[in-house]
């Protein structure tokens, strides 16, 4: 059957399920893609926490008073140069897009995590939701068992589902060499479910006369989730140890290169969206050397995620996403550090309905704030939703009662697939 944006919403319509306006909104404009372009179907975020360095990352500029001596390298894209430190991600730069010109208005931490993560500057009256709290929210759950939004080695600002509701945080987890925590019983099979008869009693005792507020908690449902989660094969996602020799050294014997190999295994299993943190990056001392030894874990764990999606026939469904809260000065300081550069970063993407090889905007070789093409980190969100078939000017009203867009950016229209 040929699906329209028209047939979708009408038939939601007529089923009298107008409840679900939200996914049967994103499912009509996944429609209206296809059959030339199917939009993404998750994300995959390698956040690269404490602000990398544009220079000695994905911006060099060789020869330059700005580069402090960071040399360059070549890559599959003819013109488009790394830094040095990035050879076996240079080999897949055709699937790589870069902008090079996203500019925010938060050089803190926190501040410019948050901007990054969901597109608006903090509040104090909301809490906005980051892409993968919305990719959640908006996409088919399918038949996943295990948490749909995975935060793998998360530093003190893991996404969150915001006024979208808390039910869409990030599930935290560490490095995959471990178990999960949390999910195996401390008792036997028998007292657990002693104690799952006794919270029984005292849920209906509390929903009595309460149904409303008992409903409104979301305990039953959550704790079903626990205890499916608990038993689903889908575990073994998170457990690289499955995976053959060759393909776990090719992503680096490292807590982040596991994590990648998860995130690839994850999304397999219709995970929707995978943050991997690499920590690290806040270089206000001996810039080059910390970002050597970074780029000696992110190079392979990147690359090799990029071959594997792709070898996999998941990449054009996947879309992978590579950077952090802000650049670094183009002036050295003192220390050999560079300081926080909230005025023109570098963001990689690649995947599931971004154009590779395409490069937006450019920075100033003498290290001035002005930009070819600055671009918002608004935009960059609006053309992240918009690869995933999500109305990035759809609004949820959030608890404070005002009508919120999920972004009041622009898509990138040199950066997405046409259909």
């Amino acid at each position: 059957m040929n699906f329209t944006r028209r047939t979708v919403l009408k038939t939601a319509s007529l089923a009298g399920i107008g409840w679900l306006t939200p996914v049967a909104e994103a499912l009509a404009r996944r429609a209206e893609l296809a059959p030339g372009h199917e939009p993404a179907q998750s994300v995959i975020l390698l956040w690269l926490a404490g602000g990398p360095s544009q220079l000695e990352t994905f911006d060099p500029k060789p020869g330059t008073k700005i580069a402090g001596g960071t040399t360059a390298i070549d890559t599959a894209l003819r013109g488009v140069q790394l830094a040095a430190g990035y050879p076996r991600l240079a080999e897949q730069m055709r699937h790589v897009s870069l902008v090079r010109s996203l500019v925010s208005k938060e050089g803190d931490h926190e501040r410019g995590t948050y901007v990054v993560k969901t597109g608006y500057r903090p509040e104090p009256t909301v809490v906005h939701p980051s892409i993968g709290a919305i990719c959640c929210h908006q996409l088919p759950v399918g038949g996943t068992e295990i948490p749909r939004h995975v935060s793998i080695l998360p530093n003190q600002w893991p996404a969150r589902g915001g006024f979208l509701g808390n039910q869409y945080d990030a599930f935290k987890t560490f490095d995959p060499a471990q178990k999960v925590p949390d999910i195996a019983a401390h008792v036997s099979d028998e007292r657990q479910q002693a104690r799952r008869a006794d919270i029984d009693v005292v849920e209906r005792a509390f929903a009595r006369g309460r149904q409303r507020q008992a409903d409104g908690t979301l305990h039953r449902v959550l704790s079903s989730r626990a205890r499916a989660m608990m038993t689903s094969e889908q575990l073994k996602a998170f457990e690289t140890e499955h995976e053959p020799a060759a393909v776990r050294a090719e992503y680096g014997d490292t807590p982040f290169g596991r994590g990648c190999l998860a995130a690839r295994r994850l999304i397999e299993q219709g995970v929707r969206c995978v943050e991997v943190t690499l920590a690290g990056w806040d270089s206000h001392a001996n810039n080059h050397e910390s970002h050597r030894k970074l780029a000696d874990t992110l190079d392979p764990a990147l690359a090799a995620l990029l071959r594997d999606l792709n070898e996999r026939a998941l990449l054009s469904k996947t879309l992978v996403l590579c950077g952090g809260e802000f650049g670094r000065t183009p002036k050295i300081n003192p220390l050999g550090g560079r300081d926080h550069w909230p005025q023109g970063f570098t963001m990689a993407l690649a995947g599931g309905g971004i154009r590779g090889g395409a490069v937006i905007g450019e920075t100033d070789p003498g290290g001035g704030r002005e930009l070819k093409d600055p671009r918002p980190v608004a935009d960059l969100h609006a053309t992240i939703l918009t690869a995933l078939g999500i109305d990035p000017q759809h609004e949820e009203t959030a608890p404070i009662g005002r009508p919120i867009k999920f972004s009041e950016g622009t898509p990138i229209a040199e950066l997405l697939i046409k259909a």
